[in-house]
């Protein structure tokens, strides 16, 4: 969990509230913002028109949104992450040899943030996109990252975020949750059966550095009929830990 700042700047913790705001809302106006965060509308204005003035938000008519230079850090961040440029060729081919969606993920503070998703001709549509937070007990790439952290690590995250349910199959129960990851760990891979998505089944490996460290993990997903035998997930499993095993090569020697 990140430590409270010792000093906070109020004025800066307003900003943030304000940026998130946006970023749920897409756009809001002024009154909107000023109601929602319990602030005057004079501050608002100050902490909007400072913002507009670093080009960070825009106003169209009478609602402010974010504008597009938050799209170019995380490019910018993106593509400083080594993860990102090992994995994109791999799950390009993947996604065409499969005709499935995969999507690579990395972690922090508790959760997963995709970093790419790669369709194939057949790929189902989900809500998710580049820069998607995941909470981790709730899917295959989630548990694939979490089945390969310290254990004490996986007890923080659960402290700190919990166990929401996203469908009546995602797992809510700790005991339940720890468990399955024993599994994960010693199989080298995990399944999400419609615990994200209803209709929709995955299996995803971590990516692991020489060291043991997991870095990420990646998914192929696919419509819960594709995977309704063992026989059908055997063959997800071991394209998905080939191509892991081909990301963690390129890691590893790059």
């Amino acid at each position: 969990m990140t430590a409270p700042a010792n000093h906070p700047i109020k004025s800066l913790e307003k900003t943030v509230e304000i940026i998130d705001l946006l970023k749920r809302r897409r756009s809001a106006h002024l009154g909107e913002v000023a109601e929602e965060l319990d602030l005057n509308k004079s501050t608002v204005h100050n902490h909007l028109s400072t913002l507009r003035e670093h080009e960070y938000v825009v106003k169209d008519g009478e609602e402010y949104r974010l504008s597009l230079q938050f799209l170019h850090i995380g490019g910018v961040l993106r593509n400083e992450i080594d993860l990102y440029e090992a994995a994109k060729p791999k799950l390009d081919r993947l996604a065409e040899d499969t005709g499935a969606l995969v999507t690579l993920a990395t972690h922090e503070r508790g959760l997963g943030t995709v970093l790419y998703r790669a369709k194939g001709a057949d790929a189902v549509e989900i809500d998710t996109h580049v820069g998607s937070q995941l909470t981790l007990h709730n899917s295959a790439l989630g548990k694939a990252i979490l089945g390969h952290l310290p254990r004490s690590r996986v007890e923080e995250i659960v402290d700190e975020r919990g166990l929401p349910a996203a469908t009546e199959s995602t797992i809510t129960d700790e005991a339940e949750l720890y468990d399955e990851l024993d599994e994960v760990r010693e199989r080298g891979w995990a399944f999400d059966d419609e615990e994200n998505w209803r209709g929709l089944r995955c299996v995803g490996a971590p990516i692991l550095t020489d060291e043991g460290v997991v870095k990420g993990a990646i998914s192929i997903s696919v419509p819960k009929s594709q995977l309704a035998t063992d026989g059908d997930r055997q063959g997800y499993v071991d394209e998905i830990k080939s191509t892991a095993n081909l990301i963690e090569l390129r890691l590893a020697y790059a």
